[in-house]
């Protein structure tokens, strides 16, 4: 299940940045296909097979894990960027691209490797399971760089979260409406990612389920906020048109 999920996940992602190509080259809302390019990747160092041929071309350190979750740090900050100023939310732009924002963005990120490095990374391990299991010293760490890793998409989403409540509940295109719903799902997913020191581990698959209902509810909202973008396009040209006739 976990796996059909991971590589279902990796399809949708993959496919929706493809589809944004032609619109990117000319010159187009790059920003939109950079989201989707660097959430592709995310969900392909996230798979164990794809991740360890790229950990183990890089040194077998497992520095591909620590390059995740900066790719993860990119793609949230410009997708926060992007719907903050899509929907009009100036509190959560400020928030995120402010100093706090990036005050909260160094800080992880100083925490994020120094943890790493403060571990024995030898040895490609998806999710450094084996890197964990060590002993109980790399156990803590492991917890405290996930931890880490999960703290600033967090503050991302709980930051965008108040915009997308009121977007559902306004009087928007149905389209429109239903990515604010999928981004405040998104949102919502993201932030339980918080709780996953204190799920069981016997219910550990529900960390993968959260993970990837966030992916999918941001890359799926992404896509809905384009295609509403597109409909009221070729509903004005529609209406220029027969204006004009």
């Amino acid at each position: 299940m976990i796996e059909t999920l991971q590589w279902t996940t990796l399809a949708v992602c993959g496919l929706i940045a493809a589809a944004r190509i032609p619109s990117a080259l000319r010159g187009e809302n790059r920003s939109l296909f950079g989201i989707f390019a660097l959430m592709t990747l995310a969900i392909l160092l996230s798979i164990q097979e794809p991740y360890l041929i790229i950990d183990r071309a890089l040194g077998g350190t497992n520095i591909a894990n620590l390059l995740l979750r900066f790719v993860i740090f990119g793609a949230i900050f410009f997708l926060g960027v992007r719907v903050s100023k899509g929907f009009g939310a100036d509190a959560a732009y400020r928030l995120i691209t402010g100093r706090t924002g990036m005050a909260v963005l160094l800080a992880v990120s100083v925490v994020l490797v120094a943890v790493f490095l403060a571990m024995d990374t030898t040895g490609s391990s998806a999710g450094l399971s084996a890197v964990s299991g060590k002993d109980d010293r790399h156990y803590a760490l492991v917890e405290y760089y996930g931890a880490a890793g999960r703290a600033y998409p967090a503050f991302v989403a709980l930051a965008l979260l108040p915009a997308m409540v009121r977007a559902v509940q306004d009087r928007l295109p149905v389209l429109v409406r239903i990515a604010a719903g999928l981004l405040a799902l998104g949102g919502v997913a993201v932030t339980l990612s918080l709780l996953f020191p204190v799920i069981p581990s016997e219910l550990g698959a529900a960390e993968f389920v959260i993970n990837y209902t966030a992916v999918l509810c941001y890359v799926v909202g992404l896509a809905l906020i384009w295609a509403a973008r597109v409909q009221s396009r070729r509903a004005s040209t529609a209406r220029k048109t027969s204006t004009e006739m």
